[in-house]
């Protein structure tokens, strides 16, 4: 079925039970964030609403006038990163909804990747079939062929952006960590997947075929992702589980035993600084000897943050590879990990890794 379209600035409620600790919807971002005003920010308001007022006039005309949408929106995702990357915090927000609200929105609606993101037929933002989009996985196909040739020409541009490039090279790498996991513990693996969502590294790995795994956990707070897992790749080596982040913290899910590999690869860019702390703190209590905890993190370099947080309604908590240190070095005993922190191939994504000693 074609995808619902939004209007403006309408809101989906959640299909699921979420709990606060995994911020993962816009409200509770939002909510979370502190900002800071002062006598300047009605100026400094006036001043970027006018300028923003005037970009999306531009784009708007452009797509009236059938002008290329790569060029289109190139153009409105760089100005739309200078603004976040000017404005104050406060400003920003103001920004944000003055966007949501602009005919334009209509236009960029029609990419199948912006207007999920939008409207969250989950009800949570970065859901399991917002990334197989963006991976570009044949379970979305029809969403795509579905959307009109101009949401199919923006899609073209916005699934290929740098951060949605990251994306697949970050499903790559746990796929090819999973493998090397595989081979240190001699074809007798085990993996636990935190917010796992469909796991699609798991398609894409040489080891579980190979039968190499013997119990690889998949734990993801969304039920619809759970049964994804379960019908896809579900069985006796992969043992999906629906659980939270408050569940983790909490020990509300039993023993679940210790792990070869312990991984988080999209939960880090939703939690604040403090729950990103004790989460690790959790998971590295999984983690037995000789094994690996695997974090990542979209990096404060990426350049579509703008639009992501107008038109996707998708804000995300950006970290430098310093933040990815810090979370590390208040989490954890340096004296008992080996720990690195690195980069993907085009820095839009952050990693960390701590081996146990």
């Amino acid at each position: 079925m074609p995808l619902p379209r939004r209007n403006a600035m309408s809101t989906v409620k959640p299909s699921i039970s979420i709990d606060e600790q995994s911020l993962i919807t816009s409200e509770l971002f939002r909510g979370k964030s502190v900002v800071q005003t002062d006598d300047n920010t009605d100026g400094e308001i006036l001043e970027y609403s006018g300028k923003l007022s005037i970009i999306l006039e531009l784009a708007k005309q452009g797509f009236e006038n059938a002008r290329p949408a790569a060029e289109i929106v190139a153009r409105l995702a760089g100005d739309l990163h200078q603004m976040r990357a000017t404005s104050s915090t406060a400003v920003w927000e103001k920004l944000v909804a003055i966007a949501q609200d602009h005919p334009v929105a209509e236009f960029l609606a029609e990419d199948p990747l912006s207007n999920w993101s939008f409207t969250k037929p989950r009800g949570y933002s970065g859901d399991a079939s917002l990334l197989d989009l963006y991976y570009q996985h044949p379970s979305m196909a029809s969403e795509v062929a579905e959307a009109t040739p101009r949401g199919r020409e923006i899609y073209d541009y916005t699934v290929n952006v740098p951060a949605c490039a990251a994306g697949r090279e970050r499903c790559q790498i746990l796929a090819r960590t999973v493998d090397e996991a595989a081979e240190r513990a001699g074809g007798d693996v085990e993996i636990f997947a935190v917010a796992a969502g469909h796991l699609r590294e798991a398609e894409i790995c040489k080891s579980l075929p190979a039968g190499k795994i013997k119990r690889w956990v998949a734990l993801d707070q969304d039920p619809v992702s759970v049964g994804v897992m379960t019908r896809d790749i579900g069985g006796a080596v992969v043992q999906p589980m629906t659980g939270s982040v408050m569940g983790l913290l909490k020990r509300s899910y039993g023993h679940l035993g210790d792990f070869d590999l312990v991984y988080a690869s999209g939960l880090y860019d939703y939690l604040q600084r403090k729950v990103a702390i004790k989460l690790m703190q959790r998971m590295v209590e999984f983690v037995r000897p000789g094994g690996m905890l695997l974090f990542a993190n979209f990096s404060d370099e990426i350049t579509s943050d703008g639009y992501m947080e107008t038109f996707m309604d998708w804000p995300l908590i950006l970290r430098s590879a310093d933040d990815m240190w810090d979370i590390i070095n208040a989490s954890v005993d340096r004296n008992a990990f080996d720990c690195d922190v690195w980069y993907g191939t085009n820095r839009n994504i952050v990693y960390g890794t701590l081996r146990r000693k």
